[in-house]
């Protein structure tokens, strides 16, 4: 059933009356480059003359759908156990992380970070979408786990991030503890990955047509977002894949959140 909506979607979805351009974005709210390329494509965005034409809409994707709720482990020791480094290793490799984050402005609180399963968070985005909330929330579940160290899990922490954002408190948590609720919906955005053959993220489909995967920088999204426009408005060609070739892999996959080595 779910593999039928998600066929159906991806023939049926049109732009909405008004935006020339559609910016999907594949992401989980524990992958820092999801959190590095949003904070990039935003710069982009900020000079593109036809910013008030874009829309972005936010698609689940879980890194890890298995991974366990916060067990008191930080970052460091989640990722030194999940793949056979030390912890003086996986320091090194979330410093680079950090790195990339700074430079476009944001903090990772590495040391009280709080790995846990994203499910529910998902699915309270979800509800935030259906009330218009969802890129506010989306920025503050980000925020949340990043630099202030919030357990997206707890559903009290999400229902008060929801709450941050407009969305009513009590029907947030009434929505956190019915495990049901908007499930469908992360399941057929992570479907459509699938059909899509994204495997790492965060990942960018623009108008169904054209992709960028992982944290690029601010220029390539600026110079993809111009291509777009002018192929768009002139003959709409077939999909097209617009990540720069000699950039660094910046993006997670299966929970790899790492810094290629500059030879």
């Amino acid at each position: 059933m779910i593999l039928e909506m998600v066929m159906l979607l991806l023939k049926e979805e049109k732009l909405e009356s008004g935006v020339q351009m559609k910016i999907e974005i594949w992401s989980d709210f524990v992958c820092p480059f999801c959190y590095i390329g949003k904070r990039r494509l935003e710069i982009a965005l900020e000079q593109f003359p036809h910013r008030d034409q874009v829309e972005i809409e936010f698609k689940s994707f879980e890194l890890d759908p298995n991974a366990p709720t916060y067990n008191g482990k930080n970052i460091h020791e989640a990722l030194a156990a999940k793949y056979g480094m030390s912890i003086e290793q996986a320091k090194k490799t979330n410093e680079g992380v950090g790195q990339h984050a700074a430079s476009v402005g944001l903090t990772f609180n590495f040391e009280d970070m709080k790995p846990t399963n994203t499910f529910d968070a998902h699915r309270l985005a979800k509800f935030a979408k259906a009330s218009g909330k969802e890129a506010e929330l989306t920025e503050k579940l980000l925020y949340a786990y990043f630099t202030e160290s919030k357990e997206l899990s707890d559903q009290s922490t999400l229902a008060t991030i929801a709450e941050e954002v407009g969305l009513d408190r009590q029907e947030a948590l009434t929505i956190l503890q019915d495990k049901s609720a908007f499930a469908n919906d992360v399941r057929i955005d992570e479907g459509i990955a699938q059909q899509y053959g994204i495997s790492g993220v965060p990942y960018f489909i623009i108008n169904q047509k054209y992709a960028i995967s992982g944290a690029q920088p601010p220029e390539t999204f600026a110079n993809a977002l111009q291509k777009v426009w002018e192929e768009e408005t002139a003959a709409p060609p077939k999909f097209q894949d617009l990540s720069t070739e000699d950039a660094e892999d910046t993006s997670c996959v299966d929970g790899n959140c790492t810094v290629p080595d500059k030879k």
